[in-house]
């Protein structure tokens, strides 16, 4: 059964578009495919269609099979909550929260997870690829790996190793990965690939052959810069620190960036937007005194932001921002925060405590163990169809609810709003991605709206990338070393 693995030099080069893209260009040849990663770290995640969550960027990987997401697609996910412990999900379920250190002396009991995961995707397709973790360099990891090179030989998958020229030293990366790699690790490296390449890339010819030279590994491609990557939801909030203003568009969005912020995709639509203008608001950083739309996006640890905020001075700031007729928006922990009371009696998210909320809507919350994942529809007052997920910990009530934000298909009332309309919240995810929905809100504050659907922006989005590989790369080589014999 055919599978190949993309590995990297290290996080952040481009491992997940890469295996999205390839999962397209294959996928658009009438292949059956499916994405996998056996081990993700990612506050970003996704609710499949049995209740399960996996990391977001397998979601889009099974969006590029045009496949509905499942928990096979990513069997063991790492939440962080700490600098030092994660939440574990595993097969899509709460398993507990893990010290990093216990973890690393256990994580290699998950092998048989993995693996029979692994095996039921191949299974129902012609062709795996499979997305690493960091870096297979990463020796001091290597014991109980799960995630690069352990995975790789329990499941005999062959590896092609990607390093991201844009960093520069990428010809140090790729030796060097060659040269700490224990002999059987990189017996299982069939090739490399250069990603994020600018300019000609006759420039780079000669850099090649010297990694060929060294390593021995065959040369399957350099991927240029792939400009459709930002229409793609980024895993990792590391890219929200060179997010930048679009200045001069009319309605202003600010977002606060909580160290454990997560599921920030939910406003790449608003981004999009012609007449909208979104920044995140750093570490440091002020609320902007012209901001129209100020949003408390979710997070994996709800009291341990709100204590964030505050410290920030960003509590302030909302008062400030309240005071002038701006508006406020919290989506999931950040819906939380809006309400009188926060409680996390049995340290779900981690230490146990209470804290006051921002006191802007009527709620109270208190954080439980049975989290709720699901996907959710409805409609919103005006009329429009929305679409999102709910991931989440904890029951929130209060009066505030009895004028909710939005109705569920069943009925019921979702979210709240408060009296003046100018403070709002819910615990739903991707609420901005139907372009009708999205209109229809913006609509709420006199802003226009171009009206696509984010996941079309998606789908497009994919098919370039996909365009793009298959000049970029030696696609037959690829497939002949994960074992697949390419249609006529």
């Amino acid at each position: 059964m055919a599978a190949l693995m993309i590995q990297g030099c290290g996080s952040d080069v481009g491992k997940s578009v890469l295996v999205a893209g390839l999962c397209r260009l294959f996928a658009n040849r009438g292949l059956t495919v499916r994405p996998f990663k056996p081990q993700n770290m990612s506050n970003n995640a996704a609710v499949t269609a049995e209740g399960g969550e996996i990391g977001r960027a397998q979601a889009l990987q099974a969006l590029a099979c045009r496949t509905p997401p499942t928990v096979d697609m990513n069997p063991v996910l790492l939440k962080p909550q700490s600098d030092t412990g994660a939440q574990l999900v595993i097969r899509g379920r709460m398993a507990g929260t893990w010290q990093a250190r216990a973890y690393q002396d256990r994580k290699g009991e998950l092998l048989e997870v993995v693996l029979e995961s692994f095996r039921r995707l191949q299974a129902q397709s012609d062709l795996v690829i499979v997305e690493g973790a960091g870096s297979p360099a990463e020796t001091n990891l290597r014991a109980g790996d799960i995630a690069n090179m352990g995975f790789a030989r329990a499941a005999k998958v062959p590896v092609v190793l990607t390093g991201d020229i844009d960093r520069g030293h990428v010809i140090a990366a790729l030796v060097g990965a060659h040269t700490v790699l224990d002999p059987q690790d990189r017996a299982m490296i069939g090739g490399f690939l250069i990603n994020k390449f600018r300019g000609d890339p006759v420039l780079f010819d000669a850099g090649r052959a010297e990694i060929v030279r060294r390593t021995g590994w065959a040369d399957m491609g350099m991927a240029p810069w792939l400009a459709a990557a930002a229409r793609l939801p980024a895993e990792d909030a590391v890219v929200l620190q060179s997010a930048g203003r679009d200045q001069g568009r009319r309605f202003k969005v600010s977002v606060l960036m909580f160290p454990r912020i997560a599921n920030f995709d939910d406003f790449d639509p608003l981004a999009a937007e012609p007449q909208v203008e979104l920044a995140y608001v750093p570490p440091g950083g002020v609320i902007p005194g012209d901001a129209d739309l100020v949003i408390l996006p979710g997070t994996k640890s709800t009291l341990a932001d709100l204590a964030f905020l505050r410290a920030q001075g960003w509590d302030i700031d909302l008062a400030a921002h309240l005071r002038r007729g701006g508006r406020v928006l919290g989506v999931c922990g950040g819906f939380q925060m809006l309400g009188r009371t926060i409680a996390d009696p049995d340290g779900i998210e981690g230490p146990s405590g209470q804290a006051p909320g921002l006191g802007l809507l009527d709620l109270d919350t208190v954080l439980t163990d049975d989290k709720v994942l699901r996907p959710t529809a409805g409609q919103l007052p005006e009329g429009p169809a929305f679409e999102g997920y709910e991931i989440h910990v904890g029951r929130t009530a209060g009066p505030a609810l009895a004028r909710p934000l939005l109705h569920r298909a069943d009925g019921t009332g979702e979210g709240a709003i408060s009296a003046d309309g100018r403070v709002m919240g819910c615990y739903v995810h991707g609420l901005f991605g139907r372009g009708e929905a999205r209109a229809a809100l913006l609509a709420r504050w006199a802003v226009g709206s171009d009206g696509i659907d984010q996941s079309a922006r998606t789908d497009a989005a994919l098919d370039e990338i996909a365009a793009a590989l298959e000049t970029a790369f030696d696609i037959p080589r690829l497939a002949a070393l994960a074992g697949l014999e390419l249609r006529p």
